[in-house]
């Protein structure tokens, strides 16, 4: 490629099949769409498959679908194909071979045959143990000081060896991330990582740099925990000959602790993982939406973004180096905001899975029940609690007719019920709809010269038992039906007796 052209940008998600996606996994696949897509590039997505003993059956295709579901479509991977293909890593092993092998003849790279260095086999540990990691014995001296001829004969013999990275003994090791700025480790701080396994597979921190380069990746997004990592790959850049991507680590995303101090987010700030938050009800749309401010500032006051808004406005320099912090109730509001922008049809087909009977029982009431949730709630969980009086009311007793605010006193309630009973019991059944009901409700208003809150309050307590409805007392009564609301009244008068 000419000097003078710039590179095609190219990102790519490369998760390894060990777990489910979480929030953290979710923005670093989404900012690396999102910048892909700005820039008219291209998005991958890699398989890091080369840890099979963590290796979880049903995760490639979890994380599939979780990528579907947040519509962060990739322009390259598996099932998809591409010209630098195959994306699965534990398809590539004799690729990997070959460069592990020219390491070895320029002298980067080296045998060991030692039992101990089955411990280093291990993929890179979790960036809270990072320290014990550096601590483990990072290289071999028998195995380094063996000759060319003694390396290849043990070789040749069938002895069992992996091959680790021959780091220099000293010297600062630099490189530029777009986020953090310029970095720089000793290498006497490095350990002579394991690049191939005794199964032939990979490490991580020899795969990604070799898939990388050969997919002409530009531009790495991953999570900071993966900074003390980088001068190990810089340097394979450099034994290999190589230009080195740009590098973007992202800050982690933390969650609230009960004393008001904040961790790194885990299961015990709450659910954590983009499937988990929508079997609670929250829609992708929105998910999507938060994850992306976690972390990325855009340049005006817009939060609520289509995903097509969010790839227009999307900058690496609008990405922060502090943690960002998960509150559930900045969620709540995004959701509830797209839900509030839903069609009262699209929002009633889509909750009814969460009214469950209900929602058959009341037929084509529903659209109306579900048209006074939909500025109700801020997630779809939350609609069978809300309902949940409507077959049955809830259990109250005479003191919750009380209600200081509204100045309804027990007496006071003995006297509204039977008479606003008796003005609804005088609409007739075929015209048992909110403009009669309101009608017949509003006469007996006037007529009482009471304020409307005091009439409403008890009649909400006899019609539902709850303080808090979707809808008011008009709603309640329509959606009841006529007979079941005088019975649910006359149950009222029968309590205050």
């Amino acid at each position: 490629m000419s000097d003078n052209l710039k590179q095609r940008v190219r990102t790519r998600f490369a998760p390894s099949p060990t777990g489910y996606m979480h929030i953290g996994n979710l923005r670093t696949a989404l900012y690396a769409y999102l910048y892909a897509k700005k820039e008219q590039g291209d998005f991958i997505l890699r398989i890091e498959d080369t840890d099979q003993k963590r290796f979880v059956a049903d995760a490639v295709d979890f994380i599939k679908r979780t990528l579907a579901a947040a519509h962060i479509t990739a322009d390259e991977g598996p099932d998809i194909g591409g010209e630098y293909g195959p994306y699965v890593q534990s398809e590539r092993k004799e690729i990997y071979q070959k460069y592990a092998d020219e390491l070895i003849a320029s002298g980067h790279a080296y045998r060991c045959f030692c039992d101990s260095s089955a411990a280093d086999e291990a993929e890179p540990a979790p960036a809270d143990e990072a320290d014990k990691y550096k601590k483990k014995p990072g290289h071999c001296e028998i195995c380094r000081a063996l000759s060319k001829e003694e390396s290849d004969a043990k070789a040749a013999a069938g002895v069992p060896f992996v091959i680790r990275q021959l780091m220099p003994p000293s010297g600062p090791v630099t490189f530029y991330d777009i986020v953090h700025g310029n970095i720089s480790i000793d290498a006497s701080e490095l350990e002579d990582q394991v690049l191939i396994k005794r199964d032939g597979l990979p490490t991580y921190n020899f795969a990604n740099v070799i898939d990388d380069h050969l997919m002409d990746v530009s531009h790495i997004i991953r999570g900071v925990e993966f900074i003390t990592s980088t001068p190990k790959h810089v340097l394979l850049y450099d034994f290999l000959g190589w230009t080195p991507p740009a590098f973007i680590h992202l800050p982690p995303v933390m969650g609230k602790n009960e004393d008001g101090s904040v961790s790194k987010l885990s299961k015990r700030h709450g659910s954590t993982g983009f499937s988990e938050l929508v079997d609670l009800g929250y829609l992708p749309e929105a998910i999507t939406n938060y994850v992306a401010l976690l972390g990325w500032s855009p340049k005006s006051t817009q939060e609520v973004f289509s995903m097509e808004e969010m790839q227009a406005a999307f900058t690496l320099e609008g990405l922060s180096k502090s943690p960002a912090v998960f509150d559930y109730a900045k969620l709540d509001w995004f959701n509830s905001e797209y839900l509030k922008a839903m069609s009262d049809d699209d929002f009633a087909a889509l909750a009814r899975p969460y009214a469950r009977e209900i929602a058959d029982s009341l037929g084509d009431k529903w659209v109306y029940l579900a048209a006074l949730l939909k500025t109700r709630v801020s997630r779809l969980g939350e609609i069978p609690e809300k309902i949940d009086f409507l077959p049955t009311p809830h259990e109250y007793t005479s003191e919750d007719f009380l209600n200081k605010k509204n100045k309804v006193t027990l007496e006071l309630a003995g006297e509204i019920i039977p008479a606003a009973t008796a003005a609804l019991a005088a609409v007739d059944p075929a015209d048992w709809n909110p403009d009669k009901i309101n009608e017949a409700l509003h006469a007996y208003i006037e007529a009482s010269g009471k304020k409307m809150g005091t009439i409403m309050w008890p009649l909400r307590i006899a019609l539902s038992g709850c303080r808090v409805t979707p809808g008011g007392v008009t709603e309640l009564l329509y959606l009841l039906g006529k007979d079941e609301s005088i019975a649910r009244l006359n149950a009222g008068i029968a309590k205050l007796a």
